[in-house]
């Protein structure tokens, strides 16, 4: 198998919203859009993806069952989670989870767009020292 590109797609009746939300807040743009199903991609990578289907749609599988926020996150790997923070959150978008350091090796900040997914924006960093220790085998 020769992958292309890969994307979740997720199944929200805020479809219109998730797609504002992600345009606006981190500059991603509208591929293909119709009544039922949007696909965005980012302008910088097109190859990063995600898409949004209405409950309602014609397709089988997979069913019509909505997204309910969890058991997953979209993770937006970043080079500066810093500045990035700063335009988000002067975009408008209220922040969940403020911008910190974590000891695994993750500068970072959260927060959940309209469908109820978690956003993870991430910058790797140098872990504390002996944090992944315990972990490794």
């Amino acid at each position: 198998m020769q992958l292309e590109s890969a994307y979740p797609v997720i199944v929200t009746p805020a479809i219109g919203d998730c797609r504002d939300f992600y345009v606006r807040h981190f500059g991603f743009e509208v591929v293909f859009e119709s009544s039922w199903f949007i696909y965005l991609a980012s302008k910088a990578n097109p190859v990063l993806a995600i898409a949004f289907m209405s409950p309602d749609h014609p397709s089988s599988p997979p069913g019509p069952a909505t997204f309910n926020g969890q058991g997953m996150f979209f993770t937006l790997q970043v080079a500066d989670a810093a500045a990035e923070f700063e335009k988000v959150q002067q975009s408008g978008a209220r922040i969940a989870y403020e911008l910190r350091d974590e000891p695994w090796g993750q500068r970072r900040f959260g927060l959940l767009d309209p469908s109820g997914t978690w956003v993870d924006v991430v910058q790797q960093i140098e872990p504390a020292a002996g944090f992944w220790d315990p972990y490794m085998s």
